[in-house]
């Protein structure tokens, strides 16, 4: 290949998970495009089958896949892996996808796919597993959220305590023991500890949840609802200024966020259905397949083209727990006493190997 690989960042409408693929971007020695394709109404929130097609995204809102073709395509999530595999068919399978994050559906269609902790696959040659997830908070906009919120929280009482809600996703389920929690904890800190509490949702936060508990805080907590653009969202800012964070269970970002800032964390747990139970069994099932002596039935199948790939919150919470970075189930979470891991280098490195080889005829897996 003379020159930098023409590379492209084909992107979605979820910024969170846009921002994993910029911060690799943004690390490589050759600069890259960005593309975003948006999906039409009817496949905002379902889940279509991910294969070569443009279909499932409206053309007035995306920008324009055509000639000349990238060498690289670096992708996340379900709708852009699809425009991502329309791409390189037009290439006539010339262009290398580099998929951040668990595969819906078969593993084999991409050349590289880097896996986070909570995230298990089977040990095939195109996985790359990694601890924490790419995804992290700039410090500067960190510091500069600070500087502007530190003014409107500096009389408040200390300890300030951030608790972070984020919402329901298999297994987990949002409900009134969830509000019963955070009120608990809530309690605890401004009661028990002296302390302040700013609750802060998240856009997949229910609207039952939020006015259950806007209608029960006690006065020493602040509540910042997704969307209320008169209270503002002082997420980042709470990320420099709080003593201390509890997470729901849910959100791997939001946990990941408040480790690699060095912050106490606490991790709320989140109740099941039935279904959600089972669905919890099978994931600790397909881990300890992949991860156990017979994980070669697991990369058999992988290689078959069936999907094995799994999300284990609980596995994601084990390790945070067992690197002394986070606790369970506590409103008075210790020091940390270990520290985020940052694997950004190493992905980097692993994708330019990749693009520094002949490209391999492609298997089924």
């Amino acid at each position: 290949m003379s020159g930098p690989p023409r590379t492209w960042l084909v992107l979605g409408d979820k910024a969170g998970d846009n921002r994993q693929v910029e911060i690799i971007a943004d690390r490589l020695r050759w600069p890259a495009t960005r593309k975003t394709v948006i999906p039409k109404p009817e496949w905002a929130t379902a889940k279509p089958r991910v294969r070569p097609t443009l279909e499932i995204f409206d053309p007035a809102r995306s920008d324009a896949l055509e000639p000349p073709w990238p060498d690289l395509v670096l992708t996340i999530g379900r709708r852009p892996s699809s425009a991502a595999l329309w791409i390189r068919e037009q290439n006539e399978g010339r262009t290398r996808i580099v998929l951040i994050g668990k595969p819906s559906g078969p593993i084999g269609p991409y050349d590289l796919v880097i896996a986070s902790a909570e995230q298990y696959l089977p040990a095939l040659p195109s996985v790359m597993t990694i601890g924490l997830p790419l995804m992290r908070v700039e410090r500067e906009r960190i510091a500069s959220e600070a500087a502007l919120w530190a003014p409107t929280f500096a009389t408040l009482p200390r300890p300030w305590v951030a608790v972070l809600l984020g919402g329901p996703t298999g297994p987990f389920r949002f409900d009134e023991a969830l509000v019963e929690r955070v009120l608990e904890a809530t309690a605890d800190v401004t009661e028990g500890q002296g302390g302040t509490a700013f609750l802060v949702t998240s856009r997949r936060t229910p609207t039952a949840v939020v006015e259950a508990l806007r209608a029960r805080l006690p006065a020493a907590a602040h509540l910042f609802a997704w969307g209320d653009t008169a209270a503002g969202n002082p997420y980042a800012a709470l990320l420099g200024l709080a003593d201390a964070a509890l997470v729901t269970a849910d959100s791997i970002s939001m946990q990941t966020e408040v480790a690699r800032q060095g912050l106490p964390l606490g991790i709320i747990p989140l109740a099941t259905d039935s279904w959600g139970g089972l669905d919890q069994q099978r994931r600790i099932w397909l881990r300890r397949l992949s991860g156990g002596p017979l994980g070669f039935i697991a990369n058999a199948l992988a290689r078959l083209g069936v999907p094995m790939q799994i999300r284990d919150f609980e596995a994601f919470h084990d390790m945070l727990v067992a690197r002394g970075i986070a606790a369970r189930d506590t409103s008075r979470p210790p020091k940390p006493t270990g520290a985020a891991s940052d694997e950004l280098d190493a992905v980097v490195a692993r994708i330019e190997a990749l693009m520094a080889t002949p490209i391999a005829r492609r298997g089924s897996a």
